[in-house]
């Protein structure tokens, strides 16, 4: 019980004691709920995916829902933007891989895949009138996205305020006793609360995961492209790790790692007396590794990465990429390898310096590639041309 509530969480709403005791009277249902907007899942996902399999391994009821019906609505938490619509065949295609992703952390013995869409897109006009009912307009504009973009004179499209509400009946048809999402989904779980008490009429409590700030210190997301994914190469996510700053050491090592906590606070503390952050940033760099491919690779792992940045050697596993040679638009290029997930994005790195062809860096908005040469993206992404 101690572990669950002390680690990877931020906030149990009502209360931990309502759900400690509810805990310690029986087997509870909880659920986490992730929408399908992109195909790869990142090391911030999985924090809220090791808590729910902390719940599982405790032998309650664990449900892992794909938002494949919340998806067609789009989430608009922090967001100042409304979201581009998924098409089904999208949706279809992002989840096609997500089972294998988290293998890793996930006993799926214990866990049950559940998918949204299999009731939401069956709503009837007076169901959908039934759900709103129960909360006000008032209560949905309020929330912090909707009047910071109000306030800038930007707009609030009317399917966004329906997010909550969609999110929020999930918990009224799985009947949920709980609810886990990060700290930027507390207001839609709160709406879920509050159907599940008017709907059902009975408790249901939410508990908040921390966010993760991503290799460029904001926060971790898909259209930021700073993100360590869960399908990343052990050379390329171990690079990434390294890259990290200080500061977000100890966080990466309660957040993503299975060191226990006592060990934890000892590195903090020595992060805070004399030690040389590189020894501990290689200890989380290493254990983030393990967890998502092997012991091995990430052993192999560290050690490219010392003999790379000792001798300024390239890694020994480049993928290969088949794409038009001769002259080409860099950002383009960047994009049609995968070196970058937006053109804006290429742009960016190209203005900071951090585009390289065989470790030469290159700032034109042009260049001349032939069959064999490496292209590099910021430290650690590199690309062989085919």
């Amino acid at each position: 019980m101690d572990d669950i509530f002390n680690r990877r969480v931020a906030k149990v709403l009502p209360n931990t004691d309502g759900l400690a005791k509810k805990m310690e009277e029986g087997k509870i249902r909880v659920y986490l709920g992730i929408d399908p907007s992109g195909g790869q899942l990142h090391i911030g996902h999985a924090i809220g995916i090791r808590k729910l399999m902390e719940f599982a391994n405790a032998g309650h009821e664990a449900i892992l829902l794909f938002g494949t019906g919340t998806v067609l609505v789009g989430d608009p938490s922090e967001r100042d933007t409304g979201r581009k619509t998924v098409t089904k065949e999208e949706i279809e295609q992002n989840i096609q891989t997500w089972k294998d992703q988290v293998a890793p952390i996930i006993d799926f013995d214990k866990v049950a895949i559940k998918q949204n869409g299999d009731w939401l897109t069956k709503l009837t006009i007076q169901e959908l009138i039934g759900i709103a009912s129960n909360i006000s307009a008032v209560q949905l504009f309020k929330r912090d996205s909707f009047t910071r973009r109000i306030d800038q004179g930007d707009t609030v499209w009317y399917h966004e305020t329906m997010y909550p509400l969609f999110q929020g009946y999930d918990s009224v048809v799985m009947d949920v006793d709980l609810e886990i999402g990060g700290t930027d989904q507390e207001f839609n779980m709160l709406i879920g609360r509050e159907l599940q008490k008017k709907m059902n009429d009975r408790e249901k409590y939410v508990l908040t995961t921390p966010m993760i700030l991503g290799t460029d210190g904001q926060q971790m997301s898909k259209t930021s492209g700073n993100c360590v994914w869960l399908q990343d190469p052990p050379a390329e996510m171990f690079g990434k790790l390294m890259s990290v700053a200080d500061a977000q050491i100890i966080p990466y090592l309660e957040l993503c790692t299975d060191v226990p906590l006592k060990e934890v606070n000892e590195l903090k503390s020595q992060l805070e007396g004399d030690s040389n952050p590189k020894d501990i940033k290689q200890r989380m760099a290493w254990e983030i590794t393990k967890i998502w491919h092997d012991e091995g690779a990430a052993n192999q792992a560290k050690e490219e990465f010392e003999s790379r940045f000792s001798a300024g050697e390239l890694p020994s596993d480049i993928e290969t990429t088949e794409v038009k040679t001769g002259e080409r638009n860099l950002a383009d290029l960047l994009v049609e390898t995968g070196l970058s997930s937006s053109k804006s994005e290429a742009r960016r790195l190209i203005e900071q310096g951090g585009v390289r062809i065989n470790q030469d860096k290159v700032e034109s908005g042009t260049v001349n590639v032939n069959s064999g040469d490496v292209l590099q993206a910021g430290k650690h992404r590199f690309i062989r041309i085919g």
